[in-house]
């Protein structure tokens, strides 16, 4: 299966707990004032990697802790996430989303399987108005970490716990 990508990253020790691969969707319709990679806001950037070669790279790195989906959008290409982390589980999956949580429940079938495959969601736009450097894994305070298996099992949003160290809990 193909995707379409801003990049990747082997070792990323910011996008979440631990060392992390990352991959960075291409393509995002959100435009947030301010956002942190808005080369990768067009539809038709960035290039296509078929998933194998990601399933690959992860699967041969037995130090990772998890990955972190990022963008652009991952939402907007929930099926080759999909199934990359069919391959890779039961590895930590982190995704961040310009949706709510909310919004994500009303997008799709394709779209719910995807946040119901992850652990961790950092949901809504970046609001350049609220933005921290001193907030961990989000960039603005309107942005929440939530335990999507916690909130899905309860049907309400459950808040991710993290430790002093920055490790979920």
């Amino acid at each position: 299966m193909k995707i379409r990508l801003y990049g990747t990253i082997n070792d990323s020790i910011v996008d979440g707990p631990g060392l992390r691969y990352t991959i960075f969707t291409q393509g995002c319709l959100h435009h947030c004032f301010g956002c942190h990679n808005p080369d990768s806001h067009d539809m038709n950037g960035g290039y296509i990697e078929d998933t194998d070669k990601i399933i690959k790279e992860i699967l041969d790195n037995p130090l990772l802790d998890g990955i972190t989906l990022s963008g652009g959008e991952p939402m907007l290409q929930p099926l080759p996430l999909i199934e990359i982390i069919k391959h890779i589980k039961p590895l930590h999956i982190m995704i961040y989303s310009g949706y709510t949580y909310e919004e994500i429940l009303q997008l799709g079938d394709n779209q719910k399987q995807l946040l119901s495959l992850c652990d961790t969601l950092v949901d809504g736009r970046f609001d350049m108005s609220k933005r921290s450097l001193e907030l961990l894994y989000k960039g603005s305070s309107n942005q929440r970490i939530i335990n999507i298996q916690e909130s899905l099992k309860n049907n309400t949003i459950i808040l991710q716990q993290i430790s002093e160290y920055g490790e979920f809990i």
